[in-house]
């Protein structure tokens, strides 16, 4: 397998890792470029960014191992972000965070 940062760097959207205790473990550059007004944040904790019901939110996926997905708008740039916890050992170990670009508005298609 190639290494992650190699794949991880060359593509369109944010991945941002963390561990049990909240800390950022890895970002990849298009996350660091999102986030460089506030530093470096590797090794910095999530609760430090968020508000009490994103902090409750980030607790619960980390407790029951649920997936969160939404969108938002900032700037006239709408994004779709997806949290997801990672496993080590079939353990939970921490969460990943996609935040992906996508247009202000985009086709939907039902298939069956």
């Amino acid at each position: 397998m190639k290494d992650l940062n190699i794949v991880f760097n060359n593509c369109q959207f944010a991945v941002t890792v963390c561990d049990l205790e909240c800390i950022i473990i890895y970002m990849n550059e298009k996350a660091q470029r999102v986030f460089q007004k506030y530093g470096d944040l590797i090794g910095k904790n999530l609760r430090d960014c968020h508000s009490e019901p994103s902090i409750g939110k980030i607790d619960e996926l980390l407790k029951t191992g649920s997936e969160n997905t939404y969108t938002i708008e900032k700037n006239g740039i709408k994004k779709i972000i997806h949290q997801t916890p990672w496993f080590n050992g079939g353990e939970i170990a921490g969460l990943i965070e996609l935040s992906i670009e996508i247009p202000l508005e985009m086709p939907h298609f039902v298939r069956s």
